[in-house]
């Protein structure tokens, strides 16, 4: 350090914190939230720290300077360890007639109180469904008045009323032959599941909506929250998170059926939270996917919150993101295939 002229010190001293907190992100998603809740939320930045470490590396290596392999060790490690966040190959196998395509997408009830500034977004979101035409169809925060203009799905199951629940809905164009809601505690927020007949065969299909950090209606207020309330606050709703992800852990390990899970976890792939859920099941995106699979905009950074998640005895067959700013989030589709047994 001595050798460093004054400015490089500073670099490196920003370096080196940096380094220690994605250092604190590879450890993140392997232990229990209940731990560490409010540095669980460092899961959320992964990416950002990713971009940051690759900017260290090209700093030091332009100095011609050794202190590069500090952030190239994380940025290897992280690679090894995590996995990716970009996807290069994406290539999509030819649909068939065998397939199930599936579609997932938080609504945000439709722009009820207009947050997006396009009178004619919800004449849009028909007509992307409508284009794509998935058999199955999954609603986080959907509006209940809505319901009707999904006729084209002869099968539906939603939140049950009178739960002050946040309103989840799963139409499908298979039968539907049970529906049940998953009852997260002490929150608004919520999962529901279907068993649908498909293929002589049964599915479970989840559609859940974990708890929201709420960060993008809130920016003004961020801004003038102290930081030490903001990290409170954000561990408090990582345990919702965690308590939430156990839950349907539990109800998916006591189900004999194949599974796909599907929804907003509010949460990126480097959390306990999506590992917790996802298992040793499939993440499409991961297999089939192409670029950021960007689900949603954190201050600005594309991050991936939305998944599909398919039982190893699926062949994942195509995953699409969409473009189309029509929520806060944006819609996810998957086609699947059953494996021969």
């Amino acid at each position: 350090m001595k050798k460093l002229p004054f400015f490089d010190k500073i670099i490196f001293f920003i370096n080196s914190v940096i380094a220690l907190i994605t250092a604190v992100s590879l450890l993140v998603p392997y232990v229990s939230v209940a731990s560490i809740s409010s540095l669980s939320t460092v899961s959320l930045i992964v990416p950002l720290l990713v971009y940051v470490n690759i900017g260290f590396v090209i700093y030091w290596l332009l100095r011609r300077n050794r202190r590069a392999f500090l952030s190239s060790f994380l940025l290897v490690l992280w690679y090894l360890v995590l996995g990716p966040f970009y996807q290069f190959s994406g290539k999509n196998e030819d649909t068939a007639s065998d397939t199930l395509s599936v579609m997932s997408f938080n609504v945000r009830s439709f722009n009820k109180y207009d947050w997006i500034k396009n009178p004619k977004l919800e004449e849009e979101i028909h007509s992307l469904i409508k284009s794509q035409d998935p058999d199955v169809l999954c609603f986080q925060e959907f509006s209940m008045i809505k319901k009707r203009k999904f006729n084209d799905y002869p099968y539906n199951y939603e939140t049950p009323g009178g739960t002050n629940k946040s309103y989840q809905i799963i139409f499908s164009k298979h039968p539907i032959v049970h529906g049940a809601s998953l009852k997260f505690p002490k929150t608004i927020n919520n999962g529901i599941y279907v068993d649908v007949a498909y293929a002589q065969d049964t599915i479970r299909i989840y559609n859940v909506h974990l708890q929201s950090f709420r960060i993008i209606p809130e920016i003004d207020a961020i801004k003038k929250e102290k930081s030490s309330k903001l990290l409170a606050k954000s561990g408090r709703v990582m345990l919702k998170q965690d308590e939430q992800a156990k839950l349907i852990k539990k109800n998916k390990e006591k189900n004999h059926y194949k599974q796909i899970v599907v929804g907003d976890f509010n949460n990126t792939q480097y959390s306990s939270v999506y590992r917790t859920i996802k298992g040793n099941m499939k993440d499409t995106f991961l297999e089939k996917g192409k670029g950021f699979g960007r689900t949603y905009n954190l201050l600005g950074f594309p991050i991936r919150i939305d998944y599909i998640l398919a039982d190893p005895a699926f062949e994942v067959i195509s995953h699409q993101n969409f473009n189309e700013r029509l929520s806060d989030h944006y819609p996810v589709m998957a086609t699947l295939r059953l494996k021969p047994e």
